[in-house]
């Protein structure tokens, strides 16, 4: 099983992962960060395969991806 971690800080909510993860896990959240940026987050992560598409995808280097 693979795990996803986000460093909320550095998100700036463009939804780059969003659309590049292949199983539509990922959105970009409500949720805020200090800097007033929407943060993505992922709504299933015992569906998330950790192809790490949405980490090479992310400009701002916000995703780690473990397998």
């Amino acid at each position: 099983m693979a795990a996803i971690e986000f460093i909320e800080e550095r998100c700036k909510g463009c939804g780059l992962c969003v659309i590049a993860c292949p199983k539509e896990l990922l959105k970009v959240s409500s949720h805020l960060n200090r800097a007033g940026y929407p943060v993505s987050t992922i709504e299933d992560m015992d569906a998330c395969t950790g192809c790490a598409l949405c980490a090479e995808m992310c400009p701002d280097v916000v995703i780690t991806v473990f397998k």
